[in-house]
């Protein structure tokens, strides 16, 4: 969906997320679990409401007014990257990470995030 050899995702809180502006469209591939907003006009990806984890949004950070705090932590789908892409995430997956972990990768996320400050 981003015709690209990355999709980069930042999660955030959905408690800190507010959509401000503009209307997006439910589009890609309409799973239930999975709702892709995009903008109505362009079709840009905007972000990712998972039914697995409300708590969350997947925000996309090239739509972020400032991008410069972002850096990729985990990739996931590795099992398809092309040969040449190369992320510099901390961790890498073949598949998604069982969702067990979720909270053990949200730990390590918090470390990592305050050892680059």
């Amino acid at each position: 969906m981003s015709s690209s050899a990355f999709s980069l995702t930042a999660t955030c809180a959905a408690s800190g997320f507010e959509l401000t502006k503009g209307n997006p469209v439910i589009g890609g591939l309409r799973d239930p679990a999975l709702r892709h907003f995009f903008c109505g006009d362009c079709m840009t990806w905007m972000f990712t409401r998972p039914a697995a984890l409300p708590q969350v949004v997947n925000v996309r950070p090239t739509l972020l007014e400032d991008q410069a705090w972002f850096a990729p932590f985990l990739e996931t789908y590795t099992s398809t990257r092309l040969p040449w892409a190369q992320t510099g995430a901390v961790r890498s997956f073949e598949a998604f990470p069982p969702m067990d972990t979720f909270d053990e990768l949200l730990g390590e996320y918090r470390s990592w995030r305050e050892a680059r400050r």
